[in-house]
């Protein structure tokens, strides 16, 4: 949403597409998830008191719109992407069928996985490590706001501390508000390494790849 209070944002959702782009371009394969919080904010006085399974689904259908228009902004900038939604929506994307996902990474393409993980009261956080275990994902980046994890928000609190290198257990022993607790207990099962970063930083993806510039790495293994 950039700079607005919700909707979609053109400058950012193409330096969105830059980015994946520029990973694309290191003949490494990625695929993205996408979550709704821009456009769901718009709808989210309605929302209040709602049955929060409806609720859910309104921010899965949210992620579908965001999915559809990063597409656009790589296939702009010619990357081959696909869209493929956990919600079957045939006239839209295509639905999610995981043997069809990898041959399209196999193929050079990016795939968008929208709608979440298709069921209500799962986050997109939960959604991205499930798919990124299915895809045999290397690792798991979680994009923010922020240059990393911290012991509590540093936009509210001075001199809130940052970590370097952290383990599943102890995001999950100190409740650190970095993903909800079924998306790091997956991540640990599977041994899949997290790395969250600021998405706002120039070539974040591609910097964080080749371990440069400012994150956290969530791992097994003791910090």
């Amino acid at each position: 949403m950039g700079p607005g209070e919700y909707g979609l944002h053109g400058e950012t959702v193409l330096k969105l597409a830059r980015d994946v782009k520029s990973v694309t371009a290191t003949g490494r394969q990625i695929c993205v998830v996408i979550g709704g919080g821009n456009i769901f904010r718009g709808v989210s006085n309605a929302a209040k008191g709602m049955d929060r399974t409806t609720a859910d689904y309104m921010g899965m259908l949210a992620t579908v719109i965001n999915a559809l228009a990063v597409q656009n902004a790589l296939e702009a900038i010619d990357v081959p992407t696909r869209v493929q939604s956990a919600i079957a929506m045939s006239q839209v994307c295509e639905p999610y069928i995981r043997r069809r996902a990898v041959r399209h990474m196999e193929k050079g393409r990016v795939v968008i996985f929208a709608a979440g993980t298709g069921n209500p009261f799962f986050t997109t956080d939960t959604a991205a490590a499930l798919r990124a275990v299915e895809m045999n994902c290397d690792a798991l980046l979680k994009a923010t706001q922020v240059d990393g994890v911290y012991d509590a928000d540093p936009k509210v609190k001075k001199g809130a501390k940052r970590y370097d290198r952290l383990t599943f257990d102890k995001v999950i022993g100190d409740d650190l508000k970095v993903m909800d607790t079924a998306a790091i207990a997956l991540a640990r099962e599977n041994r899949l390494p997290i790395v969250v970063f600021n998405m706002h930083d120039e070539n974040s993806v591609v910097r964080v790849l080749e371990g440069k510039g400012m994150f956290t790495l969530i791992s097994g293994a003791a910090a």
